[in-house]
């Protein structure tokens, strides 16, 4: 491990890999029980999501983890679930199987994207000031999402948003977040996964979560779904928008995704640069056209990877334990089901400040650097969407920059990134 891994290159242990791995693996579990709950409402049979669900996941994170020898895990893609479902099959009353065409179709033309180096110069060309603000927002966005996933924000009709009730699991919910808060102040590895287990078992203790009836259970067959996706119905002008949709939003979901997590994995060069990003992205783009194969829509790189990042892990060998971690779920479905949401709130809310705290870098004094960056950051959360808060970015800073005299700052890269970003903004916000 340690010649395959470098893991004394990385400064990191087994140890400490194994612990990140398994806070990644418990801070993204839940995708195995959402993702089958939002894409059976097409049609799709559940128990096979279920089980498909865990091997696109398996697939996509040991494919990035030996090959490019990073800590990220990639399973099917929250948002991009629900458009699969409720904008193409529901709204557009598109058949699954054609469905899952488009999403392969997409993955392919990202794989050939890929392998003639474009999606990697889309990430070179992105400003610092950009870069930076992608990270925040994310980490800005998963605090939100945590504190939803607990309870302590509801939705409200006049305001939108609002203090919820202080029930028994937000209690213990926010009992986690300062456990793990302390535990960093302390400087105790694995305090996200501390967290989690010990938030878990004050929900036993106080009745809020139930021991399962039984320990394991035989995996669903993937049969109902798995080689059914129709290529050919999906290649036709008619759906070209929708494939076109998916490309956008899986690309910049993983490239803010990857940039995010690369700051705090220290996979940053001092010239700004990813390393490895090229295996990365074509990781990422094979694990798409392995999950449409099986059955799933978009699989994507994980931000909750940034919790095991947090957590020490730094080497490929992270994403293996959580790569395995998915496997051996589908026997022990019953005992992982039982890990709460208001368990995995605290973790997400903590690793938002990690990912919040490259904020400083930003020169806030800069208008044609800060309002891009502002936007950014605050749309992600608000329109509950990385991709959205991209697209503004972007468009702001082209225009900004464009009208102010500053030309130069703008390189050919962007302008395309720009006229793509408002293609995909009209797509969504006039089409869909």
């Amino acid at each position: 491990m340690e010649k395959f891994f470098q893991l004394k290159n990385h400064k990191t242990t087994v140890k400490r890999e194994v612990i990140a791995g398994l806070t990644t693996f418990l801070t993204m579990s839940y995708i195995m029980f959402v993702n089958p709950s939002i894409l059976s409402a097409t049609g799709m049979d559940k128990g096979a999501l279920i089980t498909v669900t865990a091997l696109a996941s398996f697939i996509g994170t040991f494919l990035v983890a030996v090959w490019a020898n990073v800590p990220f895990a990639m399973a099917p893609g929250m948002g991009l679930n629900a458009y699969f479902t409720y904008t193409l099959v529901i709204g557009e009353k598109v058949d699954w199987q054609t469905a899952l065409g488009v999403v392969f179709l997409s993955g392919v033309f990202f794989l050939i994207l890929t392998l003639i180096g474009v999606r990697e110069k889309i990430v070179n060309a992105i400003p610092l000031s950009l870069r930076i603000s992608i990270s925040s927002g994310i980490g800005l966005f998963i605090t939100f999402i945590g504190f939803k996933n607990l309870g302590l924000i509801v939705d409200n009709p006049a305001t939108l948003v609002s203090l919820g009730h202080l029930t028994t699991p937000v209690i213990l919910g926010l009992i986690g977040v300062f456990v793990i808060a302390i535990l960093e102040v302390k400087k105790i590895k694995g305090s996200i996964l501390i967290g989690i287990l010990i938030t878990t078992i004050l929900g036993i203790i106080f009745g809020e979560v139930a021991m399962p009836k039984e320990i394991i259970s035989l995996p669903h067959s993937i049969a109902p779904i798995a080689f059914k996706l129709n290529i050919m119905a999906a290649f036709k002008w008619g759906l070209f928008g929708a494939i076109f949709s998916f490309m956008f939003v899986d690309l910049f979901d993983s490239i803010g995704t990857i940039l995010a997590c690369s700051y705090e994995a220290e996979l940053v060069k001092k010239d700004g640069t990813v390393k490895k990003i090229e295996k990365m992205l074509g990781a990422d783009a094979i694990a798409t056209i392995s999950g449409a194969v099986l059955g799933t829509s978009t699989t994507t790189t994980y931000i909750e990877s940034s919790s095991g990042i947090a957590d020490g892990g730094r080497t490929g060998l992270a994403s293996v334990v959580t790569a395995v971690m998915f496997l051996i779920a589908l026997v022990f479905t019953p005992i992982i089901s039982i890990v709460p949401a208001f368990a995995t709130a605290p973790a997400l809310i903590i690793v938002g400040v990690f990912m919040f705290k490259n904020i400083k870098n930003i020169n806030f004094s800069d208008f044609s650097e800060s309002v891009p960056a502002f936007l950014t950051i605050i749309l992600m959360p608000l329109t509950y969407s990385i991709s959205t808060g991209l697209i503004f970015g972007f468009l702001s800073y082209i225009i900004i920059n464009a009208f102010s005299g500053n030309l130069k700052k703008i390189s050919l890269t962007m302008w395309i990134i720009g006229i793509l970003s408002a293609i995909d903004l009209y797509i969504t916000a006039f089409i869909h």
